[in-house]
């Protein structure tokens, strides 16, 4: 995709900006969980006769509150007519929980009449929001309705970024509902390599967000980023494999995520050429070619029709994106394409109605598939014997080619893809980033690029934020994860469409650092305790520099406390955690004396580290000794006339790398319910059971190849009599860590193992009862 730079996103978050004033509870200073919810600074607010509109993002469309809080009891109750239909929801909204809570969360199959003081009570009924909408409910208890199950999902994040904030829910009761119906992401993993990790997390993140739609560029002049077993020829060293395409499309569903491919087609194929050479157009007397498939050629048609019936089955979506743009500014230079279309189309066409009966030909396939074809817009038009057919959903996103309006008018339904605001791109040395407060502050999702508007805004289906990569290099996967952070909110609050919560983006950044990530979001900082975990602080330098910020794995943005020596940030970690590291990594605002202090119940705390020296920098405290729920840095002295300021506040210690992650099994003990991730759950009560055969095994997936030195596990009466732990980087080849024949059940703590893998296993190989093979948990350590 071409692409120019854009407005230029200034170093807002470099640099301390006052923002307009806002009520304390938005600034993030009491972010937090537990009876250090309060923070010092914190004004006297007046009592008041309702809760103000909760602080999410996207915000409420509609709000009524009520008096006083609700706390939750861990209990997820879906009604049992709704059962099965709301099983996925129900289970996805309990992992979140228990992520973010550390405790554990019971699921229950029950009625109105059941639901407890609370209790979270999910239902399915009818309503006027909409298939995506729902009805949201506080009172000593909440109850979630919608009219379908992805509507109830939708409440759950909402829940999610309330309980983020606060472990006390303010009473109330909202309607909610999106304006446009595709909201998301679309990433170039064409040029640039991303690992199937990053598509995880983000597909976590962007249904955090309300955010529906994940368009994955798998191919382009660079990269072609996707297995194939047809053409293996054409495929890049790094590359995603359909493996791993099919998991990420597996968890996308949990999330209610729509993944849309492309394979970008006839042009922007160059990987494809080089392999294949003979395919390229080419001018007379040229031995090189345009970098364009010649579609004047039958192994053209053959080849694409080889991919497209590869891949057309792995994604189960109702969408297939041909990409179709940037081909052949000048095809009256390529006599091919004239002869071709003439013969295919008659006497009155010309050159380019070769390159859209190519789409036509394209769309016919997909659509004989079932599917929905998708592509850019900027070729489509300016034919003489042939039209694209009006069933094709066009992208607009930039101002060549026809107007919106005209497509419009044309027959198609739209998306809104326009480069200002919604493009991110990898450039030369520099990223072009959006122009977040005029897109926040300005723009909507019906402004097409150029000021343009269409008459009939109910046929724009919505849009993405766009990461283009056309100098891959110039960022990490992890910076982009890092820079697309903001942009997507943006974008989640434009394309939902409620009323703002506040009217400027300097206000608004407040808002994303209150409400964080997705809990489930995998720190970068391998073992990092704190990461995304509720945050509370004494004060803030402004309304911009919140608590969340320290512990967002975020590099670029940053917590500030107010102007004064005696100011501390603290995180809560969930639970009793063992601690054996803090990372502090300072601005220049730094603390030269502070101690780091722990407590089982955010007011009585103990001191396991002090110093009065620190000279800035990054200060990575090892060798500490204790155990906490929470973790406080308590500044004594500055360093500087400012006050003290986090990038990153990171706590290390004991860590089940296992806890949370996928899980799988051989099988589960007959006419049980005893699946493989209730020994991954943190739940000591609840357990895997396996069938009644000698070979058995459960396997988790630590999500990135991770060392392993130690693996507990906990077992149930049904033991294993001989067993290997087993490592693996891709699932299939195995190596083993340990192995036993003389297991006598109970705890086996094995320490001093040595190994890496993404995958750990337990395989059982003798049974020491008439039983399976059945633990409580199985954990992981590095």
């Amino acid at each position: 995709m071409f692409t120019r730079p854009n407005r230029i996103l200034l170093g807002l978050l470099a640099v301390a900006c006052l923002a307009a004033p806002l009520p304390a509870r938005a600034m993030g200073v009491g972010a937090g969980v537990g009876k250090g919810g309060a923070a010092a600074t914190q004004a006297a607010v007046p009592a008041q006769a309702a809760n103000p509109a909760p602080w999410v993002v996207p915000a409420l469309r509609e709000w009524t509150g009520g008096e006083g809080t609700a706390r939750l009891s861990g209990r997820v109750v879906r009604d049992v007519g709704d059962a099965a239909a709301l099983a996925t929801t129900s289970g996805v909204f309990a992992e979140d929980l228990r992520a973010l809570t550390g405790q554990a969360v019971e699921q229950v199959v029950g009625q109105a009449a059941d639901v407890r003081a609370g209790d979270v009570y999910l239902d399915l009924a009818a309503s006027q929001v909409g298939a995506e909408g729902y009805d949201l409910a506080i009172t000593d208890r909440v109850q979630i309705s919608a009219p379908a199950d992805a509507g109830v999902f939708y409440g759950t994040r909402t829940v999610l970024q309330l309980l983020k904030q606060n472990a006390e829910l303010p009473r109330g009761s909202a309607r909610d509902w999106p304006t446009k119906p595709e909201r998301g992401l679309m990433v170039d993993a064409g040029r640039k390599y991303f690992s199937a990790d990053f598509f995880a997390r983000q597909i976590q993140d962007l249904a955090y967000l309300k955010l529906n739609t994940l368009h994955l560029h798998l191919s382009d002049d660079l990269g072609f980023r996707i297995e194939s077993t047809r053409h293996p020829e054409i495929v890049s060293a790094e590359h995603l494999t359909k493996r791993q395409l099919a998991d990420l499309i597996a968890l996308a569903g949990r999330y209610h995520i729509t993944v849309v491919p492309e394979i970008d087609m006839p042009g922007h194929l160059r990987q494809v050429i080089n392999a294949h050479p003979e395919l390229e157009l080419r001018a007379a007397g040229q031995p090189t070619g345009s970098g364009f498939v010649d579609v004047s050629k039958p192994e053209t048609y053959a080849f694409m029709k080889d991919l497209l019936d590869e891949y057309l089955p792995l994604f189960p979506g109702p969408y297939w994106h041909i990409g179709a743009d940037e081909y052949v500014q000048n095809p009256e230079a390529f006599p091919q394409l004239l002869q071709y279309a003439r013969a295919r189309y008659g006497a009155t066409a010309v050159a380019k109605d070769s390159y859209l009966g190519f789409i036509n030909w394209a769309n016919q396939i997909v659509r004989a598939a079932g599917k929905t074809s998708r592509a850019w817009s900027d070729g489509i038009g300016g034919g003489s014997a042939v039209t694209v057919s009006t069933d094709i959903v066009l992208e607009f996103w930039t101002n060549h080619g026809l107007t919106p309006q005209q497509h419009l008018t044309n027959g198609h339904v739209l998306s809104n893809q326009s480069w200002d605001p919604t493009y991110y791109v990898l450039g030369n040395g520099a990223v072009v980033r959006p122009n977040l407060p005029w897109a926040y502050e300005t723009w909507d999702p019906d402004l097409f690029q150029g000021g343009q508007r269409i008459s009939d805004p109910t046929r724009n289906r919505g849009s993405n934020l766009h990461v283009w990569c056309d100098w891959p290099g110039t960022e990490t996967e992890d910076q982009v994860a890092a820079g697309i952070k903001q942009p997507l909110r943006v974008l989640s609050q434009q394309l939902w469409g409620s009323p703002k919560l506040v009217p400027t983006w300097e206000q608004f950044r407040s808002v994303i650092g209150a409400v964080g990530r997705n809990p489930q979001w995998a720190p970068r900082q391998v073992g990092n305790l704190a990461a995304g975990r509720p945050v509370v602080v004494s004060s803030l330098e402004t309304p911009d520099l919140v608590g969340p910020y320290a512990v967002d794995s975020d590099p670029t943005s940053r917590w500030a406390s107010g102007l004064t020596d005696n100011q501390w940030i603290q995180v809560d970690l969930g639970s009793v955690r063992s601690v054996t590291g803090v990372r502090l990594n300072w601005d220049p605002a730094y603390g030269k004396a502070y101690e780091i202090q722990l407590s089982n119940d955010g007011t009585t705390w103990r001191k396991i580290y002090a110093t009065s020296t620190s000279d800035g920098g990054i200060d990575d405290l090892t060798g500490l000794t204790g155990a906490g729920r929470y973790v406080r840095m308590q500044g004594i002295s500055r360093a500087t006339h400012w006050g003290y300021s986090l990038w990153e506040f990171e706590v290390y210690g004991g860590t089940d790398l296992a806890l949370g992650r996928p899980t799988t099994a051989s099988s589960v003990e007959p006419t049980t319910t005893y699946e493989g991730r209730f020994a991954t759950d943190g739940d000591g009560a609840t357990r895997w059971s396996s069938g009644y055969d000698d070979v058995g095994w459960i396997q988790v997936d630590l999500g990135t190849v991770q060392p392993v030195n130690r693996v507990r596990l906990a077992w149930e009466p049904s033991h294993a009599r001989a067993y290997q732990v087993q490592v693996s980087s891709d699932g299939t080849n195995w190596s083993s860590l340990y192995s036993t024949t003389a297991g006598d059940g109970g705890l086996d703590d094995l320490t001093g193992l040595a190994g890496s893998g993404r995958y750990v296993r337990m395989l059982g190989t003798a049974r020491a009862t008439q039983w399976g093979y059945s633990l409580w948990s199985f954990e992981v350590y590095s």
